[in-house]
């Protein structure tokens, strides 16, 4: 009996340990992104004049002189987010998948243009472009004009199991570029250009796969403490 609960207790914390080492990849289930735009630059190089925000936008964000997105729940109704990574690798290919899907809406011009309810995503084609900074990640826009506005430069990120921070450059995309030029909004096509910083602020809770094997391991290592004070208790 002793030698078979010796071999049961190695398994149980042999499993343990291999659940442990897998339990890594969680999802995005809230927080804001802040973007502090130069609406100098804005007005002067792309004739576009702030206007407004809509009310669900936050003032002030968490850079100076900033306003935040609320970041949508992954149960919303409408884009939801679907956001998840890999806290030991990220920002590395593979280590995340899906989009962080924001509320809220920008107004330029007498409110005459609108850009609103952002998409952040990534597609491994636009890393590298804009001269090598973009990092792949952009910003869309889902209403008002629908196109992707920015491509993003990161410059650092924090990802933590119950956390993501990431601190991003806004470059303007090569598609808001050609709308600028072509709607005779600029004079030149400003794809590239710096017009402003991002910071994904973002809470993170463990996938329901992760989650539910980390319940087992739990169960499995309190199932072995009890054994074991069990048996210290019965050769007592």
């Amino acid at each position: 009996m002793k030698i078979q609960f010796i071999a049961v207790s190695t398994l149980v914390i042999a499993l343990w340990a291999a659940i442990s080492g897998t339990v890594r990849a969680v999802e995005v289930a809230g927080g804001q992104t802040s973007v502090a735009l130069d609406t100098a630059l804005l007005a002067s190089a792309a004739s576009l004049n702030l206007s407004s925000v809509s009310a669900d936008v936050i003032a002030p964000g968490s850079l100076p002189g900033s306003v935040a997105f609320p970041i949508n729940s992954r149960t919303a109704a409408t884009l939801p987010t679907t956001f998840t990574y890999n806290p030991a690798t990220f920002p590395a290919l593979g280590s995340f998948a899906g989009a962080i899907e924001h509320q809220g809406s920008v107004f330029f011009n007498a409110n005459s243009v609108e850009v609103g309810d952002f998409t952040i995503g990534f597609n491994a084609a636009r890393a590298g472009t804009l001269g090598g900074q973009a990092s792949g990640f952009y910003v869309e826009s889902t209403t008002g004009i629908a196109a992707i506005l920015f491509d993003l430069k990161v410059n650092g990120a924090n990802p933590q199991p119950t956390s993501l921070v990431v601190d991003a450059d806004l470059l303007v995309s090569p598609e808001f570029g050609s709308f600028l030029l072509s709607g005779g909004l600029s004079t030149a096509n400003l794809q590239g250009a710096d017009v402003g910083d991002a910071r994904v602020s973002a809470t993170a809770v463990p996938e329901p796969a992760s989650a539910a094997l980390l319940g087992v391991g739990l169960a499995a290592w309190a199932l072995h403490r009890r054994r074991e004070t069990l048996s210290l208790h019965n050769r007592s």
